[in-house]
């Protein structure tokens, strides 16, 4: 059992999804909307995380390339567009491969603080491994950031709520592709017991406006105009 792993009667645990360079950058195969700000938000969450040595789990999706068919054409294995986002990497983590195998380590937290899962699909529970340690994991709270809303995050948070875990999803820290789909399904998290905060809430405010790896012009400007009045302060 993995739920011995984290003896602290009150902890916090991150989950982190899904991001990855196809969903989050502008030249990215499936970026999500307004993805400069939601990333500013994620960047500030993972600092929060990093220095409040919370343990984070991030799941990343992984697709075979199957040379043009009807398959999905995002986070191809191999591929740069599958790699995270470099801020979301913590120096002590261990990945695994979607392999459909249940084993996980019994000391996996004592050893390393970011745990990182690979997934051949939207929803985390698909995937054995993924079900178990979100299964059998205890924590006081779940964290939820990442994408999409109507898609993996919806899933992790109605999985995570069905197994009896309290679920907070961080929502400007959450990216989607439909807006419309991604208000409903944040409806539904909140319907079915997730509590929805915005990333102030829980890190503070932050004035980072460059988000440190998107070259597109909405975020090079930002970025200018942050240094600028970081000079003129």
């Amino acid at each position: 059992m993995i739920r011995q792993l984290i003896r602290t009667r009150r902890r916090q645990v991150l989950i982190d999804i899904s991001t990855q360079k196809d969903l989050f950058l502008a030249d990215g195969s499936a970026c999500i909307g307004n993805h400069r700000r939601v990333l500013a938000h994620i960047r500030r969450i993972i600092a929060w995380a990093r220095h409040g040595n919370i343990p984070i789990i991030s799941t990343c999706e992984v697709y075979a390339n199957n040379n043009g068919g009807d398959a999905l054409n995002y986070c191809i294995d191999g591929t740069d567009g599958q790699q995270k986002i470099h801020y979301t990497l913590l120096k002590e983590r261990v990945s695994f491969a979607a392999d459909g195998s249940t084993d996980l380590p019994r000391d996996i937290f004592r050893r390393y603080r970011q745990v990182i899962l690979h997934k051949r699909c939207t929803d985390p529970f698909d995937e054995p491994r993924i079900d178990r340690l979100l299964t059998e994991l205890w924590a006081s709270e779940f964290i939820l950031i990442g994408a999409s809303a109507e898609g993996a995050v919806k899933s992790a948070a109605l999985g995570l709520l069905h197994r009896g875990k309290n679920v907070t999803v961080v929502v400007d820290a959450v990216g989607s592709h439909d807006k419309k789909a991604a208000k409903m399904a944040f409806r539904k998290m909140k319907a079915k017991g997730a509590k929805l905060i915005e990333a102030k809430k829980l890190a503070g405010t932050t004035h980072l406006r460059h988000v440190g790896i998107c070259n597109c012009e909405s975020c090079r400007r930002r970025g200018k105009e942050s240094l600028q009045i970081d000079s003129d302060n």
